[in-house]
């Protein structure tokens, strides 16, 4: 039997104490123990990049990182984007500009996505290309995600 590990998490701003065994991935943890079901897994080898999550602010493949590896940390899920119900600008902008198809990939494109416009509000065409770079899609051929980005930015810096 494997030994079951206490760990601290703060999980979209809500606290939770878990017992998890060493060997449960993140991404397994929202899933299937805080029924955070947005965060999608793909390839399980941190390829495809539809588990990112933000861990300490960062982007995250929640397949490859251990839930034990979150004690005392903050993580934060595309369930954390739509704040009282109110979708956020990036969410918006992905229906506008038809940056989903399939949506298998969108909670992690949103989440690498909500990190770039927070450390940089006014990206071009290319920093967003190379943002996503590390995200797979097979649906859209990424112009509608780069234009939702985009145009994202805008609003969410009051430029239009």
């Amino acid at each position: 039997m494997e030994t079951k590990h206490r760990i601290s998490v703060t999980v979209n701003g809500k606290q939770h104490e878990l017992e998890v065994e060493g060997r449960l991935t993140l991404a397994d943890m929202l899933r299937h123990r805080l029924q955070l079901t947005g965060t999608h897994i793909g390839c399980e080898h941190g390829v495809c990049g539809a588990c990112t999550v933000l861990v300490e602010g960062r982007s995250a493949r929640s397949c490859l990182m251990l839930a034990v590896q979150t004690d005392g940390k903050r993580v934060e899920t595309v369930e954390s984007l739509a704040a009282g119900g109110t979708r956020h600008p990036l969410q918006d902008a992905f229906v506008a500009h038809h940056g989903l198809q399939c949506g298998y990939c969108t909670p992690g494109m949103l989440m690498t996505l909500a990190e770039l416009l927070r450390d940089n509000p006014d990206p071009d065409e290319t920093t967003v290309r190379e943002a996503i770079s590390g995200n797979l899609c097979r649906c859209t051929g990424y112009q509608g995600i780069v234009d939702a980005t985009l145009s994202a930015a805008k609003v969410m810096s009051k430029k239009v």
